[in-house]
C-alpha cells in the first residue's frame, strides 16, 4: 500500500463528503453520490438514491456522526481514509477511540461507491 498522505490531499468529493457529514446535512451528503452507487457500512449495503439518503439520515444526520481524519492514503483509482468516528449511537462494545477504514472509489467526480469497516490489526 502507498504511504500516508496529508488529509489536504484527499479527492475535492471526497472532502466535501466529508464536510457535508460533519455538518450533518443530507443533501450534500447526497450531492457527493453518483446515481447509481453503493454503499456497503459495516457488512450492509445500501444501493441508489432512496437507500443511501435513507442510510445517511438515520445513521449519519440523525445520529450526529463525526468524522476526524486520521489518515488519507491513495491506492490507484481508490481513496482510503481512516477517521475517528463519534456521534451519538449506540457505542455498546465498541472501542473508546472508534477508528474506521472507508475505501471510496471516484467516477467522474461523484462516489460510486463507498465501504466502511471497523479493521482488525493485521496478525502479521
Amino acid at each position: 500500500m502507498n504511504t500516508t498522505h496529508p488529509v489536504d490531499t484527499l479527492p475535492e468529493v471526497v472532502a466535501a463528503y466529508i464536510t457535508a457529514v460533519n455538518a450533518f446535512d443530507v443533501d450534500a451528503i447526497m450531492a457527493t453520490f453518483s446515481d447509481d452507487a453503493l454503499v456497503n457500512d459495516v457488512h450492509r449495503e445500501f444501493a441508489g438514491p432512496a437507500s443511501i439518503r435513507a442510510w445517511a439520515r438515520r445513521e449519519l444526520v440523525d445520529d450526529k456522526v463525526t468524522m476526524d481524519v486520521t489518515e488519507v492514503v491513495p491506492h490507484g483509482s481508490l481513496t482510503i481514509v481512516r477517521a475517528r468516528y463519534d456521534g451519538e449511537y449506540d457505542k455498546t462494545n465498541l472501542p473508546d477511540e472508534l477508528i474506521l477504514t472507508s475505501y471510496l472509489t471516484v467516477v467522474d467526480g461523484k462516489i460510486s461507491s463507498l465501504i466502511i469497516l471497523h479493521n482488525a490489526p493485521a496478525p502479521y
